[in-house]
C-alpha cells in the first residue's frame, strides 16, 4: 500500500482505461487521491474504476474523446461537480497500440491528423480545460511523452514528433502557469510492456532490452515513483521539466 500523501487531492487520468493510464490511476487513488479515470473506452475506464474500489478507493469513469473540446470541456465539469475542485491532471491519452509502423513518407495524410489531434492537441485541450479549476488554488500537470523523442526511433514519424511536440507544450505551460501555482512537467517513459506494447512490438518482452543501463525489460510499476514525485509536495519547486524512465537507454 502506498503511503497516503494525496489525500484530499482530486486527479484526472486521461488514457486511464488500461495500459499505463490504469497503473497510474490506481497508484494515484492508493496514495489518497480521488481519480477521474476518462478514455474513449468507457468499459476499461469502469473496469479500471473498479479496481479502485476494490481497494477501497474512490474514483469516476468518463467517456471522454481527448480531441473534442466540448467532450473534454464537459470531463472538467463532471470532475469539478462531482468533488468540487481538480488539483492534478495526467495527460495520458494517446494513440500507440494501433500505430502501423511504416516510413514518413507513407505515412497518410488521415493517419498523421488523426495521432496529432489525440497526441498533442488533446493534451492541450485537457490543460485548457482544467486551467480555470487550479488557477485560484494551483494544481499539477503530468504529460506523459516518450523516450522515442530522444531516440528519433523510425518507422513513426508523427508518433515520435507529436511526443518531441508535447515536451515543448510541457515548457511553455510551466513558463504561462507558474504564476497560478501550477506546476507543469512530463514524463518520458521507455517501451513499457503494457497490453498495446505487446500488440505493437513483436518479442516485446526482450525488445531493447540490452541498450539498456539496466538490463531487463520495463514494467508498468517502473514509472509509478517519477508520477508520484511530480504528483506530490516532494516536486514544488520542479516545473517544466522532463524525466526519463527507461532504465538508462537514453541519457537526457
Amino acid at each position: 500500500m502506498s503511503e497516503k500523501i494525496l489525500v484530499g487531492q482530486v486527479a484526472i487520468v486521461t488514457g486511464g482505461g488500461g495500459g499505463l493510464g490504469r497503473a497510474f490511476a490506481l497508484a494515484l487513488a492508493e496514495s489518497g487521491a480521488k481519480v477521474a479515470v476518462a478514455d474513449l473506452n468507457l468499459a476499461g475506464a469502469s473496469t479500471t474504476v473498479a479496481g479502485i474500489a476494490a481497494r477501497g478507493g474512490e474514483a469516476l469513469a468518463l467517456e471522454v474523446d481527448v480531441a473534442d473540446a466540448g467532450s473534454v470541456e464537459q470531463m472538467a465539469l463532471a470532475v469539478a461537480e462531482r468533488w468540487g475542485r481538480i488539483d492534478m491532471l495526467i495527460n495520458n491519452a494517446a494513440i500507440y497500440g494501433s500505430i502501423v509502423r511504416k516510413p514518413f513518407f507513407e505515412i497518410t495524410l488521415e493517419e498523421w491528423d488523426t495521432l496529432m489531434a489525440v497526441n498533442l492537441k488533446g493534451p492541450w485541450l485537457c490543460a485548457r480545460a482544467v486551467f480555470p479549476f487550479m488557477r485560484e488554488s494551483g494544481g499539477r500537470i503530468v504529460n506523459i511523452t516518450s523516450a522515442t523523442f530522444y531516440s528519433g526511433s523510425p518507422l513513426w514519424a508523427h508518433y515520435v514528433a507529436a511526443k518531441g511536440g508535447i515536451i515543448g507544450l510541457t515548457r511553455a505551460l510551466a513558463r504561462e502557469a507558474g504564476d497560478y501555482g501550477i506546476r507543469v512537467n512530463a514524463i518520458a517513459p521507455g517501451f513499457t510492456l503494457t497490453e498495446a506494447s505487446l500488440r505493437l512490438i513483436e518479442d516485446a518482452a526482450t525488445y531493447g532490452v540490452n541498450r539498456g543501463a539496466i538490463k531487463r525489460a520495463q514494467q508498468t510499476d517502473d514509472l509509478i515513483g517519477a508520477l508520484l514525485f511530480f504528483a506530490s509536495p516532494a516536486s514544488d519547486f520542479v516545473t517544466g521539466q522532463t524525466l526519463v524512465v527507461d532504465g538508462g537507454r537514453q541519457f537526457n
